[in-house]
């Protein structure tokens, strides 16, 4: 099987006043929700089961799913109506509604992306085929170096930031920064920026279910990078880099307007 989680729990400030009165997830993009999007891409890719996190107007999303009949797939709710838990809090508190044997796509709500989901599933998938013996497949991607088993890869790209997570030659995470303030965080001692491969996150990631026991170490809320800069130092987190990458995270309003014409350009690409 497939499966994803969607993180649709934020309140979803930057687009106020729209999120006075509805959750972001239903905000319209080219006439449909942003969780409806998301869902069809993921369906579209295969995945079979997806969990949805709630908090802001959590009932609004349940009834817009219950209504649509959870487009046809196992929808599970993860309920974070008590409090946030962050991005890395609110997969650790998901964990149960999760088939422990497949990987987990993780994927915002607010993303718009050309990314081969698919694609870019299967590169943690072979983390878990390897798990069973097969040592003979290794990904090859055009677009990317991560190859050989994985326990989680990131979708990362160059942008223009002030904060980078940090790879070593062979795309292996290895330390983040914050190239304004020199601030580095790692768990290699004397990691030098300027000797690793700088990219920004882009939102999309999955993990093999083996990292979720390492999650009963941290708290209830906390952030994912967080979490992957500790497992870089045991685990091969990788980075999966699209350099025809075409991605919008619909954060503002001003981006908002310019959706539109963004999902017409994927169109074309597509």
């Amino acid at each position: 099987m497939m499966q994803a989680m969607i993180f649709a729990a934020g309140l979803g400030t930057r687009l106020k006043p729209l999120t006075d009165t509805m959750p972001k997830a239903l905000v319209r993009v080219g006439g449909e929700p942003l969780i409806k999007r998301v869902i069809m891409n993921l369906a579209a890719a295969g995945v079979d089961r997806i969990v949805v996190n709630v908090h802001h107007f959590a009932e609004q999303i349940i009834d817009y799913l219950k209504d649509n009949d959870n487009f046809g797939l196992d929808i599970r709710i993860s309920d974070e109506t008590a409090g946030l838990l962050e991005t890395g809090g609110g997969i650790k508190k998901a964990a149960p509604l999760f088939d422990p044997a497949a990987p987990i796509l993780i994927h915002n709500v607010d993303i718009l992306s050309n990314v081969n989901l698919s694609e870019f599933y299967q590169i943690a998938s072979r983390s878990e085929e390897s798990e069973g013996g097969s040592e003979k497949r290794r990904v090859k991607s055009e677009e990317s170096n991560c190859c050989g088993a994985v326990d989680a890869v990131l979708l990362v790209s160059w942008r223009k930031t002030k904060r980078y997570l940090l790879f070593n030659d062979d795309m292996k995470l290895v330390g983040w920064t914050n190239i304004e303030t020199g601030e580095v965080r790692s768990p290699y001692p004397d990691l030098d920026p300027k000797k690793c491969r700088m990219y920004a996150f882009a939102g999309i990631h999955a993990l093999s279910p083996r990292l979720l026991k390492m999650m009963d170490e941290f708290p209830d809320r906390f952030g994912i990078i967080d979490f992957y800069l500790k497992a870089c130092a045991t685990h091969n987190i990788k980075g999966y880099v699209k350099d025809d990458l075409k991605l919008m995270d619909i954060g503002k309003l001003d981006t908002l307007a310019q959706a539109e014409e963004f999902l017409k350009e994927l169109e074309v690409t597509n």
